[in-house]
């Protein structure tokens, strides 16, 4: 199946799912009014699908010295770099929601440095930027500005481990030609 054809799939039709997965996709139906079409993508195997979504929710939701939103930048920052079409969407429009401001949520999409940030905030985007692009050019003196910037040890390793899960679901996006759902186009604007 392409990726084309798991975006068009309708939970029940076609492809059978798992009771378990159907049972997770009923509840984002009812949580979000959609089942996100990157966990569709991982539908075929129910391992890779409770992986993803184990290391997403720990990593998005769980507690965190990060906000939500500054969890959901990074997303926004690694997928702009990385420019993978399906994050941008989804992430974006989860910043617009978050911040309650779409100028900031359009501003992450094409060039978080333009937008009126923090200076907490633009030391961790700086960050994680700098670790998508060259991550072998990470040192002391960049783990050291995002603790003068009031980061812990342990928020550089939350910031570290959003910015490596995006790239990795970047490039599986990438791969997959996987497209985003319609609906996130028209959320919070």
């Amino acid at each position: 199946m392409t990726q084309r054809e798991i975006t068009a799939l309708n939970v029940g039709d076609g492809e059978a799912v798992s009771p378990e997965t159907q049972k997770y996709f009923d509840l984002c139906e009812e949580k979000l009014g959609m089942v996100p079409n990157v966990l569709k993508a991982y539908a075929f195997d129910d391992k890779k699908l409770r992986a993803f979504t184990d290391m997403y929710n720990d990593l998005m939701l769980a507690d965190s010295a990060l906000t939500k939103l500054e969890r959901e930048m990074i997303a926004v920052a690694v997928s702009s770099i990385n420019r993978c079409f399906y994050c941008l969407t989804a992430h974006g429009a989860a910043v617009r929601e978050l911040s309650g401001d779409p100028v900031l949520g359009e501003l992450m999409v094409m060039n978080y440095r333009v937008a009126d940030l923090s200076d907490r905030q633009r030391a961790m985007l700086d960050f994680a930027v700098k670790l998508t692009e060259k991550p072998a050019e990470i040192l002391e003196v960049d783990r050291q500005a995002l603790r003068d910037a009031g980061f812990t040890d342990r928020d550089i390793w939350d910031i570290a481990s959003v910015a490596a899960f995006f790239n990795m679901t970047n490039r599986v996006a990438a791969a997959t030609d996987m497209r985003p759902n319609h609906e996130y186009h028209s959320m919070a604007r």
